[in-house]
């Protein structure tokens, strides 16, 4: 079988326009965007354009977009900026935020951090979250789609929420964007942290959305960027951003594209059940992104199960792509109310609106034989023991 790649999660393949994009930049518009020279001026004009086609995608002004690395980083702007700004040193976060982000938070020095829950299925525990509402909150933090699960989170009810009680909403939407239509405007949030390469674009660019009125403290300090991150701008992926975004617009609806990959997805997922009884999968019943199973097949450790599939030529990963790599549990799946064991046994497959049905039937041939005898095996040592 050749390779079936089900990690779009994690990253997506760059589309042919984009590259096309990003290698026209480094060729022929390769001067600074600040220099007043011709050149210069001819890259700024890119920069301008690129700027207004993202934010046209996204719905923001585009004295609103910023650009920055990486979600990431627009992760950690929207935090810091928001200590900063507020004076306050208490922040409101979901317990199942993206690991860079859980991880920043628990490591910041003098700030207060409030965690909330999350139901066994993955949604937010809205009860929960606003007993634990104050009115000296500098920022409440929370993700539009979880990257392991692919539960989506109430976003209006938390803007709402988080005004009321005179504070900021900062959503992490690497995830929702490119899956299902996005809309800044709309969405109520305050800041809005994204990512080109989760949907066709390049890696090592992205954007925070500031809102319109919010005056920001300089992340980085320098003229560029409104003031609010200083550096030359990378301008080949930011014109790599861009012609993602323009394919985005350009091409099928995106609802009609997530209807596609959702009834694969659940193809994939229902065929997974039937053909393997054992086999957990989380977030089922909440609403998700339409192309993500978050599943482990009885008490198989994610790694074999990660193995089985390559040698099937079944590109996957276990969790967090930025998590995968070590040894402890998704701190996702734990906040769900999964022990450390059921964990480390879960696997992320991510499709795309490219995944064909073609594909899925193949893997639901191939993979039951494969993993089968290992559950029934594993299920048999857990008896005697």
């Amino acid at each position: 079988m050749s390779n079936i790649y089900f990690d779009h999660n994690a990253t997506t393949p760059p589309a042919p326009e984009v590259v096309k994009a990003v290698t026209n930049c480094m060729s022929q518009v390769w001067a600074n965007a600040s220099s007043q020279h011709s050149p210069g001026q001819v890259a700024k004009q890119r920069l301008s354009q690129s700027r207004a086609t993202v934010s046209r995608f996204l719905n923001c002004k585009p004295s609103e977009l910023v650009f920055t690395s990486c979600a990431t980083e627009a992760n950690h702007m929207a935090i810091h900026g928001a200590l900063a700004r507020s004076g306050r040193s208490r922040l409101l976060i979901s317990a199942v935020e993206h690991a860079g982000l859980h991880k920043l938070a628990q490591q910041l020095p003098d700030v207060q951090v409030d965690w909330m829950p999350v139901q066994p299925n993955g949604e937010l525990n809205l009860d929960a979250a606003r007993a634990l509402m104050r009115d000296d909150l500098a920022l409440v933090s929370l993700m539009a789609a979880n990257n392991e699960t692919g539960v989506l989170m109430p976003i209006a009810e938390m803007a709402a929420l988080a005004h009321a009680h005179g504070t900021l909403l900062h959503v992490d939407a690497t995830q929702w964007i490119g899956k299902l239509p996005f809309d800044f405007r709309a969405s109520g949030a305050d800041l809005v942290s994204v990512s080109a390469h989760k949907f066709n674009g390049p890696k090592g660019v992205g954007a925070l959305i500031v809102r319109h009125g919010l005056a920001w403290p300089a992340w980085v300090v320098g003229s560029q960027e409104r003031g609010r991150r200083g550096g030359t701008e990378n301008l080949p992926a930011i014109a790599g951003f861009a012609a993602a975004a323009e394919l985005h617009m350009a091409g099928a609806p995106l609802h009609e594209r997530a209807a596609h990959t959702a009834r694969l997805r659940d193809l994939l997922e229902q065929g997974l059940l039937s053909a393997l009884p054992g086999t957990v999968v989380y977030g089922a019943g909440a609403p998700r992104l339409p192309n993500t199973i978050c599943l482990r097949f009885g008490l198989l450790p994610a790694e074999l199960v990660l193995q089985r599939f390559e040698r099937l030529g079944v590109i996957a990963s276990s969790g967090s792509a930025c998590a995968s790599a070590g040894s402890e549990p998704s701190h996702v799946l734990t906040a769900m109310g999964a022990s450390r064991d059921e964990a480390l046994c879960a696997v992320r497959l991510s499709l795309d609106p490219s995944t064909t049905e073609a594909q899925v039937r193949r893997v639901l041939e191939a993979l039951p034989p494969e993993l089968g005898p290992l559950m029934r095996e594993m299920s048999e040592v857990a008896e005697l023991a």
